[in-house]
């Protein structure tokens, strides 16, 4: 299987654990080299946050594992990349 590298997901998740522990849970999992979480929106007892993981063999299962036992739910895989390399986007016209 392929050499899963990036991934970004769209997340709901409760406000307690905050954005600074979750991130540390999931940067300490083998094969993840860095963690960025954004929250980009707040509810009374919720926040939706975008995950961007990255590393080299990412653990996935174990990710997604890690969300949800800390009462996360993911809502969507918003990109992966997989390989040797990560390419970046590029610009394009339909932009």
């Amino acid at each position: 299987m392929s050499n899963l590298r990036r991934v970004v997901l769209d997340v709901l998740k409760p406000m307690e654990p905050d954005i600074v522990e979750l991130s540390q849970l999931l940067a300490d999992l083998e094969g993840v080299d860095g963690v960025n979480i954004a929250i980009y929106e707040i509810d009374r007892r919720v926040e939706n946050a975008k995950i961007t993981i990255e590393g080299n063999n990412l653990p996935y299962e174990k990710v997604v594992f890690v969300i949800e036992e800390n009462g996360g739910s993911v809502h969507s895989v918003d990109e992966v990349a997989a390989g040797k390399i990560l390419i970046e986007d590029v610009i394009t016209p339909q932009d």
